[in-house]
């Protein structure tokens, strides 16, 4: 079975997990972060998911963002987001997704990502497109940043109230750049990326199980997907970076340069 074969076939079977349990669970916030929020049926998911790389590829890393990390010293991981949204998911918000990626040592070779609500399945390999329910998919050819949708993810620094403070006054030269602002600040929005729905997403508060297999998919489909300031992101010793903040911008190549230039003319933070 082709890594495409089984993270297609294993998020069509946790997808059906979650439109079961939709509306029907409560989320928990977690300790020590106001932002993050978790349900049954996260751990649910992620171990199922789990268990099927155990069992098709039992000499693999494993990164979950729920049940850790299993360290089997191998140069492919596993990078698994149970559920990117949960808050939505807890609150009733159909704007979720389920996220597995691969990395080759430092490189993402494979990914895809469900969005339950729409039974859809984004799946992408290393140098093979990007394809939606078999479909392939591209980025937009939209060239005018001031006519297209792009997302801003943000969460609030409790601890540092003055860092958001900062990070708005970005996001409004960002907002007077473009067409509109949406923000799912999950999965959502990397899927409508790909899609050449929404023109480009950025969030400068991520971890490595946001990244992996969206990132695969939006280059797969024509897209450049960096860190904030345009660098390549750094997955190197993955098992080692589970607690990392990790930044993002993902674009079509021309807006991807056009709101790069706005970052860097502008943020001070």
């Amino acid at each position: 079975m082709s890594y495409k074969e089984f993270i297609t076939k294993n998020l069509e079977e946790v997808s059906v997990i979650a439109r079961n349990s939709f509306g029907k669970v409560s989320g928990v916030t977690k300790e020590g972060d106001n932002n993050q929020v978790l349900t049954e049926t996260d751990l649910k998911i992620g171990k199922t998911i789990i268990e099927k790389i155990k069992t098709e590829f039992p000499e693999h890393n494993i990164i979950d963002e729920e049940a850790g990390i299993i360290d089997n010293k191998s140069e492919s991981t596993w990078v698994v987001d149970p559920i990117d949204g949960t808050s939505n998911f807890a609150n009733g918000v159909p704007l979720y997704g389920i996220m597995i990626g691969l990395l080759k040592g430092s490189e993402p070779i494979a990914g895809g990502l469900a969005l339950p609500s729409f039974s859809e399945i984004y799946v992408a390999g290393k140098g093979q497109g990007a394809y939606c329910n078999g479909e392939k998919i591209s980025v937009t050819q939209e060239i005018d940043l001031k006519k297209g949708l792009v997302v801003y993810g943000i969460d609030g620094h409790q601890e540092n109230p003055d860092m958001t403070r900062q990070k708005c006054k970005l996001l409004a030269e960002i907002v007077l750049s473009i067409g509109n602002l949406r923000a799912s600040n999950t999965a959502f929005d990397s899927a409508m990326v790909a899609k050449g729905k929404y023109g480009a997403f950025l969030n400068r508060t991520t971890k490595i199980w946001d990244n992996v297999a969206q990132q695969i998919i939006i280059e797969e489909a024509g897209g450049i997907y960096t860190d904030f300031f345009g660098h390549k992101i750094d997955y190197s010793n993955p098992l080692e970076k589970s607690n990392d903040n990790f930044t993002c911008l993902a674009a079509s190549p021309e807006l991807h340069k056009q709101l790069l230039e706005i970052i860097q003319k502008n943020d001070r933070a």
